[in-house]
C-alpha cells in the first residue's frame, strides 16, 4: 500500500487504503499533556458548577464587552428596539386616555389649524394609532424630529414622560456605545502583531546552559516599559502529601538590554540561565518528549504607544517544543545604512554542539565543557571599502 511505502504518512491514510493498515496503528492515538495556556495566549480552562451566577450581572458593563460580537450586536439591537416599543406604549395609553384617538372628536376641525378638533388640544399632535406613537417614540429618543408630531402644554404627564424617556436614551446609548468602543479596542487585539517562536532552545550560553525564546513586534509603533517574564507550570507534591496539580513557579529571565524592561525594537532573544536556582536544572534531553509534565508560560506585557492601553502577550511551551542542543539564526542585518530583519527566519535554528546532560551534571563536572568542541563565531558582514594610495610610485 502506498501508506506502507511511504508516500502517505499513516496518519493521514484514506478510508479506501486503511484496509490492510493494522488495528494498532489505525487506532493508535499520540498521548499528549493538556495545555494551560494556548500558543495563541488563550487559556485553556473550563469553569464548571459556578452557583452564584449573578455575581456576573452586577458588574454588567464588563459583562457586555466579554460577550461575543453576535450576542452584542444582538443585545445592542434589542435595547433600542426594546426601549421605542415600551414608550411608543406609553404615548399610545396617554393619547388614549386623553381621548386624542377619539374618532368622534376628530370629526369636526377647527378651520383655524388644520387637524385640530374645534376646541380639543390633544397631548401630542398627529397620533392617532400605536404605529404614529411608536414614531414618536424614535423621534424623541433619538432626537430626529421630523415636525409632524410635538408634545403640547396640555397634558404634564406626557412632559414627564417625554423627560424620562430622554434620559433613559442617554444612558442606554453611553451604555451601549462604550461597550462597542471598548470592544473595538481590547488590549489583545494589539497583542496579535506580538509574535514569539514556535521552539525554544536549550543550548550553551557563555559556559551555561540557557533556555532560549525569540520574541518580536511587527507594527512599527512601540510597547511601551515592556517586560516578560516566564513561569514553569507542572504537578508538584508537598513533604505533607499535598499534591498541587498546576503549581506555577516563576523563573528568572535575562535580557539582552538587562533589567526588567525591554526595548522591543527588533526582536530579540530572551534567555533564562539555567542554575541550582532554576526549576530546569534537572532537565536534560531525554525529558523533552510529550509525555513530561512541563510547561513554560511566557508573558508580555507593556503599554500600547498609540492608544496608552495595556496590553498582555502569552505564549507556551511543552517539553517536545524544546529543542536542545540548537540556536537562533540571526535576522538582523545593516543594509544601505539602516537595520532590515528578515521575519521569514524568525523561528529558524542551528544545531550547535551542547553536552547531553542537565545543568547540575555539568556543575559537578567540569570536565564535560574540555569535550565540548567550540562552535564557529558567527561571522560579520563588513562593507569593503577600497582606499586610495596617500603616494604614487612613478
Amino acid at each position: 500500500m502506498l501508506s506502507r511505502k511511504g508516500i502517505i504518512p499513516e496518519e493521514y491514510v484514506l478510508t479506501r487504503l486503511a484496509e490492510d493498515v493494522p488495528d494498532h496503528v489505525r487506532y493508535r492515538a499520540r498521548e499528549r499533556r493538556a495545555r494551560f495556556v494556548g500558543k495563541n495566549g488563550a487559556c485553556n480552562v473550563a469553569h464548571k458548577n459556578i452557583r452564584e451566577q449573578g455575581r456576573f450581572l452586577q458588574d454588567v458593563f464588563t459583562t457586555l464587552v466579554d460577550l461575543k460580537w453576535p450576542h452584542t450586536l444582538l443585545i445592542f439591537t434589542m435595547s433600542f428596539l426594546c426601549s421605542w416599543l415600551l414608550f411608543g406604549m406609553v404615548w399610545w395609553l396617554i393619547a388614549f386616555a386623553h381621548g386624542d384617538l377619539d374618532h368622534s372628536t376628530r370629526l369636526q376641525r377647527d378651520p383655524r389649524e388644520a387637524g385640530t378638533p374645534a376646541g380639543f388640544v390633544p397631548c401630542v399632535t398627529s397620533i392617532h394609532s400605536f404605529t404614529s406613537a411608536f414614531l414618536f417614540s424614535i423621534e424623541v429618543q433619538v432626537t430626529i424630529g421630523f415636525g409632524g408630531r410635538m408634545v403640547t402644554e396640555e397634558c404634564p404627564a406626557a412632559i414627564l414622560v417625554l423627560i424620562v424617556q430622554n434620559i433613559v436614551g442617554l444612558v442606554i446609548n453611553a451604555i451601549m456605545l462604550g461597550c462597542i468602543f471598548m470592544k473595538t479596542s481590547q488590549a489583545h487585539r494589539r497583542a496579535e502583531t506580538l509574535i514569539f517562536s514556535k521552539h525554544a532552545v536549550i543550548a550553551l550560553r557563555e559556559g551555561k546552559l540557557c533556555f532560549m525564546l525569540r520574541v518580536g513586534d511587527l507594527r512599527k509603533s512601540m510597547i511601551i516599559s515592556a517586560t516578560i517574564r516566564m513561569q514553569v507550570v507542572k504537578k508538584t507534591a508537598s513533604l505533607e502529601g499535598e499534591v498541587v496539580p498546576l503549581n506555577q513557579i516563576d523563573i528568572q529571565m535575562e535580557n539582552p538590554v538587562g533589567g526588567n524592561s525591554i526595548f522591543l525594537v527588533s526582536p530579540l532573544i530572551i534567555y533564562h540561565v539555567i542554575d541550582k536556582n532554576s526549576p530546569l536544572y534537572d532537565i536534560s534531553p531525554v525529558n523533552l518528549h510529550h509525555h513530561e509534565d512541563l510547561e513554560i508560560i511566557v508573558i508580555l506585557e507593556g503599554v500600547v504607544e498609540t492608544t496608552g492601553i495595556t496590553t498582555q502577550a502569552r505564549t507556551s511551551y511543552l517539553a517536545d517544543e524544546i529543542l536542545w542542543g540548537q540556536r537562533f539564526v540571526p535576522i538582523v542585518a545593516e543594509e544601505d545604512g539602516r537595520y532590515s530583519v528578515d521575519y521569514s527566519k524568525f523561528g529558524n535554528t542551528v544545531k550547535v554542539p551542547t553536552p547531553s546532560c542537565t545543568a547540575r551534571q555539568l556543575e559537578e563536572d567540569k570536565s564535560i565543557m574540555d569535550t565540548m568542541p567550540l562552535s564557529p563565531k558567527g561571522t560579520i558582514r563588513k562593507r569593503s571599502v577600497k582606499l586610495k594610495p596617500k603616494f604614487t610610485v612613478s
